[in-house]
């Protein structure tokens, strides 16, 4: 199964269920503000990018502290995308939100391709190595360009490199578990 960093309109990625919902997926974050009307920039992990422009609302999360924004409008600039929130209307106000999880209910996401599961749900499996050794839990994932990276947590950190039939022979959302062929020394 392909780890799906969004691809399609409204793909997201990794809540690494230690947030506020389980049932929210966080797609970017605001990493900063642009003029003085309180527009936002942001950070999306969607692919393209400009897909996180698809949700019209937004549950920003900073803190254990949550609030719904609704987006009144939205631009790419250069290499950069913009927003503007609603309540949102000045400098100040914009640069109070830098540094909030851009998220969205789950129920949002269409179901997975055949073969591809949402860097969210990999999120908090169990690692079996091909041994039955429990190498630990899957906290993140990495885009390296070459392939995604699988970070996990155990006995000490791991970081696998997510190649189906390779490494990765099996991923089993039902059970919790994650099946790969890993050097447990590495």
């Amino acid at each position: 199964m392909q780890p799906q960093r969004p691809k399609a309109p409204d793909q997201a990625i990794a809540d690494p269920h230690g947030g506020e919902s389980p049932a929210d997926v966080v797609l970017g974050e605001v990493v900063g503000v642009h003029g003085v009307r309180g527009a936002v920039k942001v950070y999306s992990a969607t692919r393209p990018r400009e897909n996180i422009f698809d949700y019209p609302v937004w549950t920003l999360v900073l803190n254990g502290q949550s609030r719904d924004y609704a987006v009144l409008g939205s631009r790419q600039q250069g290499k950069g995308l913009i927003a503007t929130l609603a309540g949102v209307s000045d400098r100040d106000s914009a640069m109070a939100l830098r540094g909030h999880e851009i998220r969205v209910p789950r129920q949002q996401l269409p179901a997975a391709e055949p073969g591809e599961v949402y860097w969210a749900d990999l999120q908090g499996l169990e690692v079996i190595n091909v041994d039955g050794s429990r190498l630990g839990v899957v906290t993140g994932l990495m885009e390296t360009g070459a392939n995604d990276v699988l970070v996990v947590d155990g006995d000490r950190e791991r970081l696998i490199p997510y190649v189906p039939d390779r490494h990765v022979l099996e991923v089993d959302l039902t059970a919790g578990q994650l099946r790969v062929d890993w050097d447990p020394e590495f």
